[in-house]
């Protein structure tokens, strides 16, 4: 499998950038970045540029799950001469020194052999080893947890049983008020019927 990345208009001379392509023809991707990263030239930049577009163009045709960037390798750096400008530089008495400027174009082909898909194994659930004490633990654990549902729910029977209580007391209190309001006038007439009586007697 082979990608090509291209740089076309290159201002500098082919001659400048043959000289670093020597430095990394044939040698894997990886080692020619670095190379690359550290070598103090001008057409440095640019050639690693166009390295890092093939390699990312040959991922981006098979995929990430069949190729990776370390099975990938420099294959073939074509450093063709573009074409020459023609510039004037001044100089003295009015003279003018003709001089042409040169464009390159810069071809990288890189190369690797991708792998068959392997399908992701379904992960299991890791089953963790429970020891006597871990058991113990959770014992104790819940044991603790249904005492304490247990005390919640008597004092709440308890906190329910009292406002019964108070609700009923309130009530007979009620009752028993109105009941001797109703009683009192009761008293006084049988009170006077009896005086009544008891004068009639003495007479």
């Amino acid at each position: 499998m082979q990608a090509t990345a291209k740089i076309k208009y290159l201002m500098m001379s082919p001659r400048k950038v043959r000289r670093v392509v020597e430095l990394v023809k044939g040698k894997p991707l990886e080692e020619a970045i670095t190379i690359l990263k550290f070598t103090n030239k001008a057409a440095a930049m640019p050639l690693l540029k166009t390295i890092q577009s093939a390699a990312a163009n040959a991922l981006a045709e098979e995929g990430t799950s069949r190729l990776k960037a370390e099975d990938l390798s420099i294959s073939r750096i074509q450093v063709d001469e573009g074409p020459r400008a023609k510039r004037v530089r001044f100089r003295a008495m009015g003279r003018v020194y003709r001089y042409k400027h040169r464009f390159t174009h810069l071809t990288v082909v890189v190369e690797g052999e991708p792998h068959e898909e392997t399908p992701a194994k379904k992960k299991r659930p890791r089953i963790r080893k429970t020891t006597k004490k871990a058991d113990s633990a959770t014992k104790t654990r819940e044991k603790k947890v249904a005492a304490k549902k247990k005390t919640a729910e008597k004092k709440t029977r308890q906190t329910k049983a009292a406002d019964k209580k108070t609700i009923k007391a309130k009530t007979t209190g009620k009752k028993a008020a109105t009941k001797k309001s109703a009683a009192k006038p009761k008293t006084g007439k049988k009170s006077a019927k009896a005086s009544g009586a008891e004068d009639k007697g003495e007479k």
